[in-house]
């Protein structure tokens, strides 16, 4: 095992194109981390450039004590898993986990004693006679772990390995991906455009934009503290709920203005802030009172439910408020990973709450939804980037 080190490290195509720009990071031996960002963000050029597959135009990137920009890719003691699992088809099982030990001129005991021990942590024992065309999408991952696994490597790299499963088997992928980390504590770097995959899997999570380090941190960093909107609204599902407003001092206390409904708060920018702002709110940061709660009235949140998903344990509440959608560079280009046209919103904010299924109102009906303002974020509308806040003297 090792670390895997990145010191300013660029990638540059011919013609000028800029992939990665000062990448620095070190990643702990041992250590899972995810690389996590949109198409085109450069998670999957940085891998190809730990295993050697890219080169770097410039910084350094060190596996262990080594700097291996110079290095061959066959003696970088790494082992890569693709999102194809490039299984040989006229090999059996057996035969694609010892190919490359073969290669190598590893003994046949040698061999044998891998690919049995591999095979056995991968529950796949009963299928090495078996050619992959005999196996299931996730045998067929497992095979290719395997394969990898049998080399025993300083570290693995994986290049989106689950995206060619369906929705149920990726999630027992994941956890089964969890739990060999676990058992054979090698440090791995995962790419991955889902979120939630990264969430659920990383010790750290990158999240890449436009070839630039977002932020490095822990899943729940990454989730309570984003660095900038552009984090924010990657990370969570259902995403983030982002409303343009204007940051103001009614009778000494913060609120947010937006449309004709003001939002009073417990925590104010730091310095003096006027003026437009971005408030972000999660889906779970939505209430419904209890029958006779009383709540402050400045705290609430007025609408009519659009449509109610109902999901058992949570009901997402889907909403519009009467005020136009904050676009910004940032916004906007999360709605266009997601698919969605930016100039189709139209004159209302649509916004996602996450509520108790048995208080959630039905879908038509108007509803009141207490706001737990300890809990919003606040963003520049032109940077993009958090604005720190400060805890009010009052409530």
């Amino acid at each position: 095992m090792a670390t895997i080190s990145f010191e300013d490290v660029g990638k540059i195509y011919p013609g000028g194109t800029r992939a990665l720009e000062s990448v620095n990071m070190e990643i702990a031996d041992g250590e899972f981390v995810v690389l996590v960002g949109p198409s085109g963000c450069g998670k999957s050029t940085l891998l190809r450039m730990i295993a050697g597959l890219e080169e770097i135009s410039e910084g350094t990137i060190s596996i262990g004590d080594r700097v291996v920009n110079d290095v061959a890719p066959k003696d970088r003691d790494i082992a890569m898993v693709f999102q194809n699992y490039a299984l040989y088809p006229h090999m059996t099982v057996y035969d694609n986990m010892a190919f490359g030990l073969k290669l190598r001129k590893f003994s046949k005991d040698d061999i044998d004693s891998r690919v049995k021990d591999a095979a056995r942590v991968l529950e796949i024992t009963d299928y090495l006679d078996r050619k992959p065309k005999a196996l299931s999408g996730g045998q067929r991952q497992r095979v290719a772990m395997g394969r990898a696994i049998v080399r025993e490597p300083s570290a693995f790299l994986m290049d989106e390995p689950l995206s060619n499963l369906d929705a149920k088997l990726r999630v027992q992928m994941r956890s089964e991906l969890g739990l060999l980390h676990a058992r054979l504590g090698t440090t791995t770097v995962y790419v991955t455009h889902d979120q939630v995959e990264a969430m659920t899997m990383g010790d750290r999570v990158a999240v890449m934009r436009n070839g630039i380090m977002q932020q490095v941190a822990s899943p729940a960093e990454l989730y309570s503290d984003p660095v900038n909107l552009f984090v924010a609204g990657f990370i969570g599902s259902p995403s983030m709920n982002f409303i343009g407003g204007e940051f103001l001092t009614v009778d000494g206390k913060p609120h947010l203005r937006y449309g004709e409904q003001d939002l009073e708060l417990l925590r104010t920018p730091e310095g003096e802030y006027t003026g437009e702002i971005v408030l972000g709110v999660r889906p779970e940061a939505f209430r419904v009172p209890e029958p006779g709660e009383e709540v402050h009235p400045n705290r609430m949140m007025r609408g009519k439910a659009d449509l109610v998903e109902q999901l058992g344990s949570d009901a997402f509440v889907h909403f519009e408020l009467p005020v136009k959608p904050v676009i910004t560079p940032d916004i906007r280009e999360l709605l266009e990973d997601e698919g969605a046209d930016p100039s189709t919103l139209g004159d209302t904010t649509k916004m996602v709450a996450r509520v108790d299924p048995v208080l959630a109102p039905k879908a038509g009906e108007d509803f009141e939804f207490a706001v737990d303002v300890e809990k919003v974020h606040f963003f520049e509308p032109q940077t993009g980037d958090v604005i720190k806040l400060k805890e009010i003297a009052s409530a």
